[in-house]
């Protein structure tokens, strides 16, 4: 794949990953009779929190397809998705104080603690911080192998939202049980192939084996 194509593909997918916000920002001006409901806060909501959740989510699919498929190039994409999962959750967080909570500080920290839900969701936003601050590759050459041990905080990240996602939800939890088993199957396949990993470096440093 030349260099020309790669830019117009990642181009491609950086537009098509706006396309939610897009539809959102189009939707509250009521532009192109684009409606968001009865209840647009809360689809913004929904929509904005959802989509943070499937980055992240997608962020963890690259890898696997980088072995399924023998190819690095779903390795060019994965800051990409990790950014836009940033992006949506900071969005999210965004709407929650500006048009749920009218831009109440206090009544927002009052639901932080009183409410374990968006505890949760705080905590996994913030932990997406440093994540995003270090996406860069110069910040992954001045740290090193620290850099690789900090971006493990992804896994933690995802549990978190799922968790946040599952307990917000009062009657439905479908959506969050499919995320919740996608990430098990994203979660599992690391561990898999840690322990087979692992076993392969026993096998070879066996002496009786050797």
């Amino acid at each position: 794949m030349t260099a020309k194509i790669r830019s117009l593909l990642k181009a491609a997918v950086f537009v098509a990953c706006l396309g939610p916000a897009i539809y959102l920002l189009v939707g509250a001006f009521g532009l192109w009779s684009v409606s968001l409901g009865a209840d647009p806060v809360h689809t913004m909501l929904h929509t904005c929190g959802n989509w943070a959740l499937k980055f992240l989510l997608i962020t963890l699919c690259m890898t696997p397809l980088r072995d399924l498929t023998h190819t690095t190039i779903w390795l060019r994409f994965r800051r990409m998705f990790g950014l836009f999962a940033f992006f949506y959750a900071m969005l999210h967080l965004a709407v929650y104080i500006i048009f749920d909570q009218s831009g109440h500080l206090e009544t927002v920290w009052q639901d932080i603690i009183k409410r374990p839900y968006i505890t949760i969701g705080m905590l996994a936003l913030l932990l997406l911080v440093p994540l995003a601050v270090t996406s860069t590759a110069a910040m992954q050459r001045r740290l090193r192998h620290r850099w690789i041990l900090l971006h493990r905080l992804i896994y933690l990240i995802a549990v978190l939202g799922v968790w946040h996602y599952w307990w917000g939800v009062k009657k439905d939890i479908f959506e969050p049980l499919l995320f919740a088993c996608a990430l098990a199957v994203l979660l599992g396949y690391r561990l898999y192939k840690r322990l087979r990993s692992s076993g392969k470096v026993r096998e070879s440093t066996d002496p009786i084996r050797a």
